[in-house]
C-alpha cells in the first residue's frame, strides 16, 4: 500500500488525479442512484426556496411601501422554508467538497504520501463531527417529542420540529457523501482504479 501511497496526486476536494470526479457514480450502484435521486431532490428544493425567498421579500417591499400592507406572518413560513433550503444547499456542497475548509497543511504537505494521510485524516474528521451533529439533531428532537405539546411559532404555529427534522435528514445526507468520498479516498489508497479511470481507458 504504502508504494501505491507514494504515487498519490496532491489534493482530495472533489478532484482525484487531476481530472473531476461524480461521486455518486463511483459507489455501486444501489447505492450511488439512490444518492443521484437525493440530489435531484436538493436542487429542487434549493431552487424552490430561493425564488419564494426572493419573490416574497420583492412582494414585501412593493406591499409595505406600495399599498401600506403587510404580508401575514411571512416571517414565520419563511424561516421555515429558508432554513430547509440552506441545509440542503449544504447537502449539495458536500456533494461536489465545497464547504470551506481551514486546513493549513494541505498548502504545507507536499509527500504525496503524507498528503494521502492527511486527506484520510481530514475526511474521518469531517465524517464523526457530522455524524455527532445527526446525533445531537436526535437528541434534540427527543426533547421536543417530550413536551405534552409540540413548541410552536407564535402566529401560525408552525411546530419548531418541523425544521429541526429537516436539518437532521440534511446532516444525515451529508455524512453519506462525506464517508462515500472517504469510501473512494481509501480505494484509491489500496491501489483500487475509480470508475472514472476505467471510462477514461474504454473511450482511448
Amino acid at each position: 500500500m504504502s508504494k501505491v501511497i507514494d504515487e498519490l496526486p496532491v489534493g482530495i476536494g472533489g478532484e482525484i488525479d487531476g481530472h473531476p470526479i461524480e461521486i455518486t457514480k463511483e459507489l455501486p450502484g444501489f447505492i450511488g442512484k439512490p444518492m443521484d435521486w437525493i440530489l435531484i431532490a436538493m436542487k429542487g428544493i434549493v431552487m424552490f426556496s430561493g425564488f419564494l425567498m426572493a419573490f416574497t421579500f420583492g412582494a414585501v417591499v412593493v406591499i409595505r411601501y406600495g399599498f401600506g400592507g403587510d404580508l401575514f406572518a411571512y416571517e414565520e413560513w419563511l424561516l421555515a422554508i429558508s432554513i430547509v433550503g440552506f441545509f440542503a444547499g449544504a447537502v449539495l456542497a458536500s456533494e461536489r467538497q465545497l464547504h470551506i475548509n481551514a486546513d493549513i497543511l494541505g498548502m504545507v504537505i507536499e509527500n504525496p504520501r503524507l498528503t494521502w494521510w492527511r486527506g484520510f485524516v481530514v475526511l474521518s474528521i469531517e465524517l464523526f463531527i457530522t455524524l455527532f451533529m445527526v446525533y445531537a439533531c436526535y437528541i434534540s428532537l427527543l426533547d421536543d417529542f417530550s413536551f405534552p405539546r409540540l413548541r410552536a411559532t407564535t402566529v401560525l404555529r408552525i411546530p419548531f420540529v418541523s425544521w429541526r427534522i429537516a436539518i437532521m435528514v440534511a446532516f444525515s445526507f451529508m455524512a453519506m457523501f462525506i464517508g462515500a468520498y472517504l469510501y473512494v479516498h481509501i480505494r484509491k489508497g489500496l491501489g483500487l482504479p475509480l470508475k472514472s479511470d476505467t471510462a477514461k481507458e474504454t473511450l482511448r
